[in-house]
């Protein structure tokens, strides 16, 4: 339905931004957040107005992606009870003669719209003009964070709220790796070889998640969790799991 995309290396690339994508189609949700985390941004979902709004409360996105037909977008825009404290650049996939009527609420100026079907090649453009537009975003350089957890690329350390981690090279890596995938779950072998280089067996991932956990939960709310039987994740729980 979509366009192929070209070789990895001609794709424009992020660093690490956080990206929400608002679409209801399971076809074009895997696909953008598949490419847009190759490309190195960090993604958030949400499959309804109403999702958008409870992930707007939940965190603070750098760009919003957004499907044209997404479920409850209507509402959205005519609602005028979302008043977002930041508001972020937005790209519409929709027919441009769509834009002026849709998402005001999330539009402070900064948007663009790539006409559907779409390129992903085009997108990932789109997305990195936008964001150039707003300084990046205003990300701080190298810095992830989750909640109170960061991470510094720049120094290679990490802390929870005050308290800074003492983490190995493999427990940086690993903690890396689950920041950039927030609330997704990733497999032991998806992890292993990004850590190590390779896939390694027996307890290896297990006793690197345990190491990890207990540094970065030990006085906070949990952060690292596991999905028995696929993986693990790191985000906030509302299930306890």
């Amino acid at each position: 339905m979509y366009g192929s995309s070209p070789a990895p290396q001609a794709l424009a690339r992020g660093s690490g931004q956080h990206l929400l994508v608002a679409a209801g189609d399971p076809d074009i949700v895997e696909l953008l957040a598949t490419t847009l985390e190759l490309a190195d941004y960090r993604i958030g979902l949400a499959g309804s107005g109403a999702d958008v709004v409870r992930r707007f409360a939940e965190r603070r996105f750098d760009l919003v992606v957004i499907d044209a037909e997404l479920p409850g977008l209507d509402d959205l825009a005519r609602g005028g009870r979302f008043k977002p404290a930041y508001r972020p650049p937005v790209l519409l996939l929709a027919d441009c003669d769509s834009l002026a009527r849709l998402v005001p609420e999330l539009g402070a100026g900064e948007r663009d719209c790539v006409t559907k079907p779409f390129r992903i090649a085009e997108v990932l453009a789109r997305v990195k003009v936008l964001l150039r537009d707003r300084g990046d975003g205003g990300r701080r350089g190298s810095v992830l964070d989750h909640a109170d957890l960061v991470l510094d690329d720049g120094t290679c350390r990490a802390r929870r709220g005050s308290r800074g981690l003492d983490l190995t090279p493999a427990e940086y890596r690993l903690l890396r790796h689950l920041l950039v995938n927030a609330d997704k779950v990733l497999s032991k072998e998806q992890i292993s070889r990004y850590v190590w280089g390779e896939f390694r067996g027996d307890n290896a991932i297990e006793q690197l998640v345990s190491r990890l956990r207990r540094k970065v939960d030990r006085d906070g709310s949990a952060l690292i969790h596991t999905r028995r039987g696929f993986g693990y994740w790191l985000g906030e729980s509302t299930d306890g799991g």
